[in-house]
């Protein structure tokens, strides 16, 4: 049984092993996990295989911390929202050039001029709103050249699942040395052009509920699908399990010790 694995266990863990890799000049990806991809994992191979590529994974979602802390792995939910200002501002600091990829061009202009308001020293190097095609390989080719042109370092995806976890597996492919962290919705939320719902909303497992009252149309479809394989992971009847692995430079950070389904 193929294993989708998870390695970051707090919001802190997550932004400290990407500043780690920008120190080493190591390639990355960054993805969050949470019940909407596994809904996409249960019926896609290429999508499992770019999970298993994938070099840094949290969780994301009360669901899949819930089924962690069962197994006693001592983890946090850690979103792509949770982490888009920190590396930010860490960045600013450490004066690592930054890339956008998506979303929607208005609410990227809006969105980085908000980052560019919260952190002057910010180095945006470069930012790119077409909603790009993974299997169109001249289009991830020139987008590539233009990352590696610009002299960015981290790379923000906001492209939504799958599209961007596939993206970034395939720049990773084509840019040395650049971090590609797939955060969704971020973009969004700094832009203003979504609300995310208030941190007490957050802390309580309800930030689905929140989203579901602003869009139920678009969204309710999508919830009811995850209900449906959250069963499926509490009884253990999807086609792959999922593990919690310390990263080795982090390995103190899961008391817990290593759960497998």
């Amino acid at each position: 049984m193929s294993m989708v694995r998870v390695n970051l266990f707090t919001p802190q863990q997550a932004i400290d092993a990407v500043m780690a890799r920008l120190a080493d000049a190591r390639a990355f990806t960054l993805f969050t996990l949470n019940l909407d991809h596994v809904v996409k994992l249960r019926s896609s191979d290429a999508f499992r295989a770019s999970y298993e590529s994938a070099d840094l994974v949290s969780a994301d979602g009360w669901p899949i911390v819930w089924y962690f802390r069962r197994r006693g792995v001592a983890i946090e939910r850690t979103t792509g929202a949770d982490l888009a200002l920190p590396l930010c501002e860490r960045a600013a600091a450490a004066g690592i050039p930054v890339f956008f990829i998506g979303p929607q061009p208005h609410v990227q202009t809006r969105a980085l001029e908000a980052l560019r308001d919260r952190y002057p020293r910010l180095q945006i190097a470069g930012a790119d709103s077409a909603m790009i095609d993974p299997d169109n390989g001249p289009a991830l080719d020139d987008l590539a050249r233009r990352i590696r042109a610009s002299g960015a370092r981290l790379c923000f995806i906001c492209l939504g699942a799958p599209k961007q976890e596939f993206v970034a597996g395939a720049l990773k492919a084509r840019c040395e040395g650049v971090g590609f962290v797939c955060v969704g919705a971020a973009l969004d939320f700094i832009s203003g052009a979504v609300k995310r719902a208030p941190v007490w909303v957050q802390r309580a497992g309800m930030e689905w509920a929140w989203r579901l009252t602003s869009d139920p149309l678009r969204l309710a479809p999508r919830y009811i699908l995850c209900a449906e394989v959250f069963l499926q992971i509490a009884l253990r009847r999807l086609p792959f399990g999922f593990s919690a692995q310390p990263l080795d430079d982090f390995a103190h950070a899961a008391p817990g010790g290593v759960a497998r389904d």
